[in-house]
């Protein structure tokens, strides 16, 4: 293989994988979502292989669930998920404020475009407009974690946030955007950072991820009170349907099958 071709393939790879994340983090390829790597291919019209390593690619950043023999699934994240994920990064951060000469190098001249995409992600959350929020808030958390020293657990938060939002996105189109969803301190934070105010930074993120758990225990209670009401459904469904009731075939058509 010639270098221009495996720059190409790469290139195509990276391409390729960066739809599917646009895809999955707009709601358009939602949780449980089957494919294979011939119909991908087939969708960008390219051969198998880039297909194949970028999903691959994707399987490693927690958004695909791999299995052998049915292909590619869009990852199914829990509200225990969630939860999971706030309190993993409110861990890491706390830990890089801890002594932040040490693990943080905040530059000045790059807070200018930090500061933009906060404005944009709190004008997005504000405005409701959901695919500009996500583009906004993850860049915004990508610029903060070219702050951190430590490479590693920078891409680990970035992974984080990405799956968050694939967790996130489509509770957020069903249900709709609020204050009681959304944390809208971004420029709070970053006016902290910028003025080198630990403590405040401290206070910011503890906001932001308080939000995020408030939120998880409140889709913990909807969706416990629906299981119990589905239940509930079930039982009177069947004592309905005891000794004595009649309950005619279901064609393929009726209301409920399931194909």
């Amino acid at each position: 293989m010639s270098p221009s071709a495996g720059v190409t393939r790469s290139t195509l790879r990276q391409q390729i994988a960066d739809a599917l994340r646009d895809e999955v983090l707009a709601g358009r390829l939602p949780p449980g979502r089957e494919f294979t790597v011939k119909q991908i291919a087939e969708q960008y019209g390219v051969s198998a292989t880039p297909v194949r390593e970028a999903l691959f690619d994707l399987s490693a950043q927690g958004l695909l669930a791999s299995d052998q023999h049915r292909g590619f699934q869009v990852r199914e994240f829990t509200v225990a998920d969630y939860r999971a994920m706030a309190e993993a990064r409110a861990l890491v951060v706390e830990g890089l404020f801890r002594n932040p000469a040490e693990r943080v190098a905040v530059r000045p001249e790059g807070l200018a475009s930090i500061r933009r995409r906060a404005a944009e992600a709190v004008r997005a959350a504000k405005g409701g407009d959901l695919d500009v929020l996500i583009g906004y808030d993850l860049r915004f958390w990508r610029e903060l974690g070219q702050f951190v020293l430590n490479p590693y657990i920078a891409d680990f938060l970035t992974r984080l946030r990405v799956q968050a939002w694939v967790f996130a996105v489509h509770r957020l189109r069903r249900d709709g955007m609020d204050e009681n969803v959304l944390w809208f301190g971004h420029q709070e934070l970053v006016e902290a950072i910028a003025r080198g105010d630990r403590e405040q930074v401290h206070a910011e993120m503890r906001s932001y991820y308080g939000h995020a758990l408030a939120w998880a225990d409140r889709l913990e209670a909807r969706e416990t009170k629906g299981s119990a009401e589905r239940n509930a459904e079930a039982r009177a469904d069947g004592a309905s349907s005891g000794p004595g009731s009649a309950m005619p075939p279901q064609s393929p058509e009726s209301p409920g099958h399931c194909a």
